[in-house]
């Protein structure tokens, strides 16, 4: 496996960054998951428009054109030879002392990692996931934007952590009014009487790329996506639930804190979103081979 590192592409044993790298220090940087559907790179100027709008609000430099990074992206899925697979983007303020200072960080390290993945196990997608809700809240938009892909995780990881300990394969977190943010690294949607509801941006949810394709998936199936805060009320009681993300794709989930969805199977709306999405990441993207 090659790893692109700061210009050079890299054996996976000599692929390494400083111990003093603020990214592993503090969480301080940035990143995108972006996926390889039949050699081509799916969203790809959406996930670097996002990589760059992260990088302004945290006013970090990267040190790197647009085109240099894509450029860099899709030869790091050649040198591994990937048809489909997953991207690990990653922008890190790179290395500084032990202050938290971003100022004594001179350069941002940039690292590509292109490799296969399997978020879930396929059964997930036939039969869905069991989920819980977290009691760990989702941070407060006023004092961390949901918006920037930051490398600091440990919010959702805490309430990972509470899934796991109550056998869920996912899990749902609150804002601190009570209402559904998104999951630990998913964005959900709810269908009640034929309508599909997704909570806000400002109730805490990342505004996902996968998210962004649901809407115009719905729209060519007759159906609009309501933005609207949800409560887990709203969750017991739905017809359907799905989760979408980069890495999780379209995926349905069949319970919700012990409650039962629906009629416990995969809803007809939620696959047939799950079939034009697998359509349409198998048709369209960057390609990574040219002829």
């Amino acid at each position: 496996m090659k790893i692109f590192i700061d210009g050079q592409y890299l054996d996976k044993a000599d692929a390494k960054i400083s111990v003093f790298d603020h990214g592993l220090l503090y969480g301080d940087g940035i990143f995108e998951g972006i996926r390889i559907y039949n050699g081509r790179v799916f969203l790809l100027d959406e996930h670097l428009d996002r990589l760059w709008d992260s990088a302004k609000a945290i006013m970090l430099n990267i040190p790197m054109t647009y085109e240099e990074i894509k450029e860099a992206t899709l030869e790091c899925c050649r040198l591994n030879g990937l048809k489909d697979g997953y991207i690990r983007l990653v922008v890190t303020r790179g290395v500084g002392n032990l202050g938290i200072n971003p100022e004594k960080c001179p350069k941002a390290t940039v690292f590509i990692i292109a490799d296969t993945i399997s978020l879930y196990p396929e059964e997930c997608y036939t039969k869905g996931l069991r989920v819980n809700t977290a009691a760990t809240q989702r941070i407060n938009v006023a004092a961390w934007s949901p918006a920037i892909k930051s490398l600091n995780y440990l919010n959702n990881i805490l309430a990972k952590i509470e899934g796991n300990l109550y056998g869920a394969q996912e899990t749902v977190m609150l804002n601190q009014d009570g209402y559904v943010a998104e999951c630990t690294g998913d964005n959900i949607f709810v269908l009640k009487k034929g309508e599909i509801f997704t909570p806000p941006i400002y109730a805490g949810a990342l505004g996902g790329l996968t998210r962004k394709v649901i809407f115009d998936l719905a729209k060519s199936i007759g159906k609009t996506v309501v933005e609207t805060n949800l409560t887990r009320y709203d969750l017991f009681v739905a017809d359907e639930i799905f989760l979408t993300g980069s890495g999780a794709e379209v995926v349905p989930v069949y319970e919700v804190d012990g409650r039962t969805i629906g009629s416990g199977h995969v809803g007809p709306v939620t696959e047939k979103l799950m079939a034009l999405f697998k359509d349409l990441t198998r048709s369209t993207g960057v390609e990574i081979y040219k002829s």
